[in-house]
Order: structure tokens, then sequence, then C-alpha cells
């Protein structure tokens, strides 16, 4: 396996579909009608659905706990900020990218950037991880 360098990155796509929302809800309790309800929604300032927070953060931990930097990452912090919502049968592309490698211990900070199908920022965010090789 090739070491990894500052600049290194991985890009996975994820659609926000009816099913995904349903069981984001489902697993994390949040029944917020904003998400599950389109009248409700239609009537607030998206004008329609919107996916949880947690579809993208869902997204970034999948990736780094099975992908980038490495299988068996451990996520030691993470910062996001939303930026876009994210409505159902979004595309989203989610991108990580090595920002700096601090070798001595083991850490990673990464850069988080999530767009939307039409290149829009919807997410970005920073995490920090440690993974040995």
């Amino acid at each position: 396996m090739k070491s990894l360098q500052v600049g290194d990155s991985i890009s996975k796509k994820f659609i926000a579909t009816e099913l995904i929302v349903s069981e984001i809800a489902k697993v994390s309790g949040d029944i917020n009608p904003i998400h599950l309800d389109e009248d409700y929604a239609a009537n607030t300032i998206f004008g329609k659905r919107i996916a949880h927070g947690l579809f993208c953060i869902n997204a970034v931990f999948m990736i780094i706990g099975n992908y980038f930097p490495g299988i068996g990452s451990i996520l030691l912090s993470q910062n996001f900020n939303y930026r876009r919502p994210i409505y159902l049968d979004d595309e989203i592309e989610v991108k990580l990218v090595i920002k700096e490698i601090i070798e001595e211990k083991d850490l990673y900070l990464i850069e988080i950037i999530c767009t939307n199908q039409e290149g829009k920022l919807v997410l970005s965010g920073d995490s920090t991880v440690k993974w040995r090789a």
C-alpha cells in the first residue's frame, strides 16, 4: 500500500433517498417534519423536505471508518459547517482531502467538502483522525 501524502483525497457520491431519510429518522429519533412531511415542509423557508444533517455526517464517518485514510481509522474530532440544505433526491459528492499529517502521532488532519449535483457547497468541515498504516 502506498503511503498517504498531503493532498491525497477520496470522493464518493450518495443520493438522499426517501429510504435513507426514513432510516436516519428511525435510528436518530429525529422525526422533525421538515424531513418527513411534505405538506409541513412546503410551508417552511426550504419549500420542501430536506435530508437530516446526519446524511452527510454519516457518509463522512463511513468513509473514514472504512476507506480513508485506512481501515481502522479512529475519529478524534470533527467540525462541520452546514452551508445549504440537502433536498430529497439530491446527489451529494463527499470529498475528503488530507491537509496535514503528523507522523509521530499517526494523526491526519482532513478537510471535508460536500457538494450537490449543481456543484454547490452543502457542508464543509474538518476531521482529526488517528491511523497507523
